[in-house]
């Protein structure tokens, strides 16, 4: 992806707990988009929420643990190839969630070669 070029975020909303083939649904979601050579995947965790039945909110406190916190799964890539995942997405979101779709412009897209442009360890 070049800087200045047009791409899309993909924002997928499920829950922790959710599962495909057995393993955590937004692992396997990123395993898949970097199997497929997706430019970039990130999972975020979130403290609160709710989804679609708005029954229960989920949260992160010490004295009220969920087993079902909100996970957000976001990918970044061009239309194209965003278009061509969505299918696979949705064969894998058989218990729900929300998918978004949003255009953006890449403004920098960088990485380093191993070791490269990397802090090194501070030895003892």
């Amino acid at each position: 992806m070049k800087p200045g070029s047009a791409g899309e975020l993909l924002r997928i909303f499920i829950g922790e707990s959710d599962k495909h083939e057995g393993k955590p649904l937004y692992e396997a979601i990123v395993q898949e988009a970097r199997a497929r050579g997706i430019a970039g995947a990130t999972v975020l965790r979130g403290s609160l929420g709710f989804g679609a039945n708005s029954r229960v909110i989920h949260t992160a406190k010490v004295l009220r643990l969920s087993d079902d916190l909100p996970m957000v799964v976001e990918i970044v890539d061009k239309p194209e190839v965003i278009e061509a995942f969505l299918p696979v997405l949705d064969a894998m979101m058989k218990g729900g969630g929300m998918v978004t779709l949003e255009k953006m412009r890449i403004i920098a897209y960088r990485h380093s070669r191993a070791g490269e442009d990397r802090e090194k360890p501070v030895e003892p």
